[in-house]
């Protein structure tokens, strides 16, 4: 297995990583926000209280 950031052999102490710095940089990518899962918006996801005809929120 090689390192998910860098692609060089993982060290067992940093696994999957190879080194602290590539497990720090993905830390700072997901507090960065940078790892996101994409959503398909629905038509449902308005609250239960708003008419179905009202514009939806942004």
């Amino acid at each position: 297995m090689s390192c998910p950031i860098c692609t060089k052999p993982t060290a067992a102490a940093y696994r999957p990583f190879c080194s602290r710095r590539c497990a720090d940089i993905d830390l700072g990518r997901w507090l960065n926000e940078s790892y996101t899962i994409p959503v398909a918006a629905d038509e449902d996801d308005r609250p239960a209280d708003m008419p179905s005809d009202a514009p939806r929120p942004n």
